[in-house]
């Protein structure tokens, strides 16, 4: 499954789905975002049954602000349009997966 470009257009049918949603906040000029980028890619690729999409705080205030993101990365899970859970920071693959299985 390919990612998903997330914007404040389509961001209701994403909240929305039926699958577990992972939402990667991130910024093209932020380090540990792009360290964070390709385990978020593999876990889409692998995981049919997510719905994984990225959403860019400089083009996306409005969502980011949303999450009160603070900090980027930051990753959110959302299931039946609910936040489950929420971590900003670098994390390691099996604790994305973690989030999602939870």
């Amino acid at each position: 499954m390919s990612i998903l470009v997330v914007n404040k257009n389509n961001f209701n049918s994403v909240k929305n789905s039926s699958k577990p949603v992972l939402l990667d906040f991130y910024a093209d000029w932020c380090g540990p975002c792009r360290m964070v980028s390709p385990i978020v890619d593999e876990i889409a690729k692998e995981n049919p049954q997510y719905l994984v999409g990225k959403i860019n705080v400089d083009k996306e205030p409005e969502l980011a602000q949303a999450f009160s993101v603070l900090s980027i990365p930051t990753l959110a899970v959302i299931k039946n349009g609910q936040i489950t859970s929420q971590s900003a920071g670098a994390r390691p693959k099996p604790e994305i997966l973690a989030m999602l299985e939870s």
